[in-house]
């Protein structure tokens, strides 16, 4: 998957995310719980960006190990919301499945670069 792949599906990712938050209850629990998801999940994409730009490898992984923490909280807020009822479960299985690939992308990526960057054992 190229870098522009990922810029977009982070964004559709975000953008799903704050559909999400607009069809929550508007009863006060639901809204702070769909407040820490719209935060988190809008972060993934913002962060691989800035990754993107990254002065250094070091600095490139940091930004990336980011987005995985933002994936990882976005998914916590994502069963908060369905284990207490707030939204229902069925509803938020594609969100959830795209969380996880996301996530799987983004440790591959972290993985990778590690690799790549270590110097050739002799």
């Amino acid at each position: 998957m190229g870098g522009s792949d990922l810029k977009v599906r982070t964004k559709d990712y975000a953008l799903s995310v704050i559909r999400l938050f607009g069809a929550l209850p508007k009863r006060t629990e639901a809204q702070i719980l769909g407040r820490q998801l719209l935060r988190a999940g809008t972060s993934v994409g913002a962060q691989y960006r800035e990754a993107t730009r990254g002065k250094s490898t070091a600095d490139f992984i940091s930004k990336i190990e980011g987005s995985l923490q933002e994936l990882e909280e976005s998914e916590y807020w994502l069963e908060l919301l369905a284990e207490s009822g707030f939204y229902p479960e069925e509803r938020l299985l594609a969100l959830k499945k795209e969380t996880g690939e996301l996530k799987g992308i983004f440790v591959s990526i972290v993985i990778n670069t590690k690799a790549k960057s270590k110097p050739p054992k002799s």
